[in-house]
Order: C-alpha cells, then structure tokens, then sequence
C-alpha cells in the first residue's frame, strides 16, 4: 500500500515538474499569438486528425529551440504530406498552441 501511494506521489510531482518546465521554455509562455518560419523533417502526418509531427530546427521569431512537435494543420494542408520528407513551413502560436499555417516540401 505504501509502494502504491509513493508511486502516486511521484508521478505527481513528476507532472508538475514536467508542465513547469514547459512554461519555463522561451515562446511557450507567452501567450500573444506569434509567427514564424521553420525547416524540419515530417515524423507523422494524421490529415484525418489535422495533425502533423515536424522535428524542426530552432524558431527563433516564436522563441524556440530545434525540438520534435505535434502541430495543427488543415486536413488540405497536408495532402501529399508524408513522413520523412523535408519541409519549410509556415507557424503561428500562441503559447503552446501551434498551427502550420503554410508547408512546403524542400
């Protein structure tokens, strides 16, 4: 019983540890919309989901380091979208809420 209720704890504080280091993250807090351009590499597309997963380099006009992040995008957007292609795209944000607004294969 105690093993359970300290494997609970910890996976609280392990939680919480984990969103503040979100908020923490340049770009992510902020939650005035902003917009950028990036270059990356396709690792998913769900175009049912309008969801596309881009491992990109740094963002610096939304104040983010290189990472691997899911993003909205719209289902039209994503057409002929596939995993492992090299792209350049367009983002807009707002904190953590991200679109691919524009995407270009490279």
């Amino acid at each position: 019983m105690k093993a359970i209720v300290l494997s609970i704890a910890l996976l609280n504080l392990a939680s919480a540890a984990s969103a503040q280091s979100m908020k923490s993250m340049p770009g992510m807090a902020n939650p005035s919309a902003k917009t950028g351009k990036g270059v990356g590499v396709i690792t998913a597309v769900d175009a049912k989901a309008g969801r596309v997963t881009i491992k990109h380099g740094p963002i610096p006009a939304v104040g983010w380091p290189a990472m691997t992040m899911s993003f909205r995008a719209a289902p039209a957007l994503l057409r002929g979208a596939k995993s492992g292609q090299p792209v350049a795209f367009d983002v807009r944000t707002r904190g953590a809420d991200a679109e691919v607004t524009a995407l270009k294969p490279r």
